[in-house]
């Protein structure tokens, strides 16, 4: 019978904490007495985190379902496997870090059984540093001006969305996505609510500046061309800007004379129009990159093995060891 419930959660170098996460994960889940199953998605991990994993599985191998990729294909990438992999009504996506309690799962299925489709969560009390709060909290803003769409907290990963959702995102072969906000494209009735969010119960953030960077590009280009068409207006505006300057400057030559006045001010426009060109080629070289990548059709990400019970013909359990699977990879 296919499970009520599908628990996502990307691992990636994690080995720290895994111990401490099954301890509170499977127990939290038991006690919402309903069906489910747990993916774990490995995402690339060098560290001891596949054996744990492996582990997990054969103490609970009727709920358990370990997927392994043969590389390091990113967050997102591991949990669109996850979600080709998972089985249930109701998937949630879940960090390994433990940031946010497992026990909090229970009040997001109650609220998808009232009918929502789209569950978000927006963390009660952030624990992150100063600085990645004020970035993620900037970003939130820019990010709903230009897209359009209303996700409060854009980085908290815990997340319900029903079956119909999933479908659809299942059918999307984009190469670079943000997950969140492609499946909130999708939803008939999105909803948020208020989570509790705790420090990282061991290790530290994968996620450097420039990683931080590089994904809201991502959210950024691939829902919205606003960006492309804010830099047509402004150049629009600063070719008309540069003609009156043209005629002022004419005009001060026919009416004072040649003066050398103004030099260093014409230098400072001519390098700050310099800025803004070199910015609006790298933003333009953005979606001409993700164009590329998408026509070249190579597989996202690479699954090596899948590791899980099945029946077999006869209707006894049998375990798979191993599943050679590969879909579009992202580089």
């Amino acid at each position: 019978m296919k499970p009520e419930l599908s628990i996502i959660i990307p691992v990636y170098n994690e080995q720290e904490g895994l111990a401490t996460l099954f301890a509170r994960l499977y127990p939290a889940l038991d006690a919402l007495q309903t069906s489910y199953e747990i993916i774990f998605v490995n995402d690339g991990s060098r560290d001891n985190s596949v054996s744990l994993l492996a582990e997990q599985f054969r103490q609970r191998p009727e709920v358990t379902r370990v997927v392994l990729f043969n590389g390091n294909y990113g967050q997102h990438m591991a949990i669109l496997a996850g979600f080709e992999a998972a089985r249930g009504q109701i998937m949630i996506t879940l960090d390994a870090d433990l940031q946010n309690p497992p026990e909090e799962i229970g009040r997001l299925v109650a609220k998808m059984r009232e009918g929502y489709d789209y569950v978000g969560s927006i963390r009660r009390k952030r624990q992150d540093s100063a600085w990645r709060t004020v970035a993620s909290k900037m970003m939130n803003r820019l990010r709903e001006r230009i897209t359009n769409i209303r996700i409060s907290d854009q980085g908290n990963m815990l997340r319900a969305y029903g079956r119909n959702v999933i479908d659809l995102v299942n059918q999307c072969g984009e190469v670079n996505t943000f997950v969140p906000a492609l499946a909130y494209t999708f939803a008939r009735k999105p909803t948020e609510i208020l989570v509790e969010h705790e420090e990282r119960a061991a290790g530290e953030s994968k996620y450097s500046l420039y990683s931080l960077i590089r994904l809201n590009f991502d959210l950024v280009t691939g829902f919205s061309l606003i960006p492309l068409q804010m830099f047509s207006m402004l150049g629009i505006a600063l070719s008309g800007a540069s003609g009156l300057l043209v005629l002022l400057l004419l005009a001060r030559r026919l009416l004072v004379g040649a003066e050398v006045e103004g030099v260093f001010t014409l230098f400072a426009v001519i390098f700050f129009l310099m800025g803004v060109i070199l910015f609006g080629i790298g933003l333009l070289g953005e979606y001409v990159g993700r164009i590329y990548q998408q026509v070249r059709a190579r597989p996202r990400y690479v699954v090596q093995t899948i590791l899980q019970e099945a029946l077999a013909p006869g209707g006894t359990i049998r375990t798979l060891p191993a599943e050679q699977r590969s879909v579009r990879r992202q580089n």
